[in-house]
């Protein structure tokens, strides 16, 4: 089914105006206009589960009663008020996300209806609620949308400093909410069109791993211990929900070391720091907290004892990763950066008998084992580290990938563009037959990807937090009824220490 035209949307809108609106940007939707007030809408709830059809919008036009709002933004409700108890609208993020990304400035909040045209001081008291819009009838048609996907879209057509009764206003906002109305009607096709039924797999293990989980809780004791601002050199971790949540608490991200004041105290990220980043904050006095990976620190040793023995050492990863960056560090003279077989196949070294491999943690353990297969071809002596140089996070989360794609359209795979983990997760998913999308959260969730998919499955890297996962399933729900099955898979018990002088309390 083509979503382009809306079919199989249901549009539950109050004005004749509106309705054309929405026909206009959905011309294959069904739209039952219910007329003005409280009253024509408690009649009208009861036919909204009646009418054949995939998702339900109540759509129309609105009143501001947040100062940011303007006429044309759009209000996606999260909760409507003003009958009984407030409802949640459960695809609310999801549909504003949507919207977003064609391009409508957009709100989320909770929208309440009123019995009448709210003026003056009844809207001054309205917002004190907490509410950033107003309408006369969406918190009653909201209660017949039970048992399928619906959501609550409003367009705001004029604002406390220019209401309804003033006639240029009137006109003014009226086009401009005319023309965002047809726009988002265009947007509810697109999301009505992927609604279907669908059996939703998750991955096992998946999220956070204990390296990531480490390095967070160094950074929220450093916090409390320290106070804010600290600072931290680097993303602690690549996920951007985690460092915007730190930044909100008082913590600082920086490139370098001398953007710090002196004497601050700064925490090392999860990836590792090189030998000259350490000289750095000790020259300039800085009190530092370690939140390097164990296993990044063990790679970071083994580069130093090739070194020292003299081997020319091929690492194997990609350049300007924060690991790579790090572990280089330790050896600068000796090592070679390797991303693929072709350089490896180029690759020289003075003493072809001394030869060394390192890699780093979170590549895609096929791909790794090419490029050193490569490196072995080339140099029969080729030594390697004592035990893998890929995390067990790494490796259990793309084995779990290769166990998803077997049973499962397609996978969707959270976590952000700067993780490498969770990129080799993608990669790993399509190299077994299953198309693949990293998504950061629900943001980047298009539904239009999923709309021939019947199971899907869910995973995420080991630097994105399992709310985030459980963020994105909930999205899915709004989507269509779901079933959920978590896929059996290695358990995890792995801990590793905080430093020493972080540990209790």
């Amino acid at each position: 089914m083509s979503s382009a035209s809306g079919e199989g949307l249901v549009v539950v809108a109050p004005l004749r105006l509106e309705g054309w609106a929405l026909r206009r940007g959905a011309p294959g939707s069904r739209v039952l206009r219910t007329g003005v007030g409280q009253r024509r809408s408690r009649t009208a709830s009861g036919r909204i589960g009646h009418i054949s059809g995939g998702a339900v919008a109540v759509a129309g036009f609105a009143g501001a009663l947040a100062p940011e709002l303007a006429p044309g933004d759009v209000v996606v409700a999260t909760e409507v008020r003003g009958a009984g108890e407030p409802v949640s609208c459960p695809a609310a993020d999801l549909v504003a996300s949507m919207l977003r990304r064609a391009g409508l400035p957009v709100h989320t909040g909770p929208i309440v209806s009123t019995p009448r045209v709210a003026r003056g001081a009844e809207r001054v008291r309205l917002a004190a609620t907490g509410a950033i819009a107003v309408d006369m009838e969406s918190a009653w048609l909201a209660r017949g949308c039970a048992g399928r996907p619906w959501a609550v879209v409003r367009v705001i057509v004029d604002t406390p400093g220019r209401e309804l009764h003033r006639p240029i206003a009137t006109a003014f906002g009226g086009i401009r909410a005319f023309g965002a109305l047809t726009r988002a009607a265009r947007v509810l096709a697109d999301w009505s069109g992927a609604v279907q039924s669908r059996r939703v797999v998750l991955a096992n293990p998946r999220a956070s791993c204990a390296g990531v989980e480490r390095a967070i809780d160094i950074v929220e004791r450093a916090l409390v211990r320290h106070g804010a601002p600290l600072y931290v050199r680097r993303q602690i971790v690549h996920n951007s929900h985690v460092v915007e949540e730190l930044e909100a608490r008082g913590v600082v991200f920086v490139d370098e070391i001398d953007e710090i004041p002196h004497g601050a105290t700064v925490v090392f990220s999860a990836h590792g720091v090189s030998p000259e980043v350490r000289l750095a904050a000790e020259r300039r006095g800085h009190r530092v907290i370690d939140a390097t990976c164990p296993l990044v620190s063990k790679v970071h040793a083994e580069a130093r004892r090739f070194r020292d023995a003299g081997y020319t050492i091929m690492l194997v990863g990609h350049a300007g990763h924060d690991e790579i960056e790090g572990t280089f560090g330790e050896a600068p003279d000796s090592i070679h950066v390797i991303a693929d077989q072709d350089e490896a196949h180029r690759v020289e070294a003075p003493d072809p008998a001394r030869v060394a491999y390192l890699t780093q943690t979170t590549l895609a353990v096929d791909e790794t084992d090419e490029v050193v297969d490569e490196l072995r071809e080339r140099f029969p002596n080729l030594a390697g580290p004592r035990t893998d140089d890929i995390c067990y996070a790494t490796q259990n989360r793309q084995d779990a990938v290769r166990e998803l794609a077997a049973v499962v359209d397609a996978i969707i795979v959270i976590g952000s563009a700067n993780s490498s983990n969770s990129k080799r997760l993608v990669e790993v998913a399509e190299r077994a037959g299953c198309r693949a999308r990293l998504v950061d959260g629900i943001t980047d969730l298009d539904p239009g990807w999923l709309a021939d998919v019947r199971t899907v499955g869910v995973t995420a890297g080991a630097s994105a937090p399992e709310r985030v996962v459980q963020g994105v399933v909930a999205a899915l729900e709004a989507l269509g009824p779901v079933e959920i099955v978590e896929n059996p898979g290695v358990r995890e018990n792995v801990r590793f220490n905080l430093p020493a002088e972080l540990r209790g309390g």
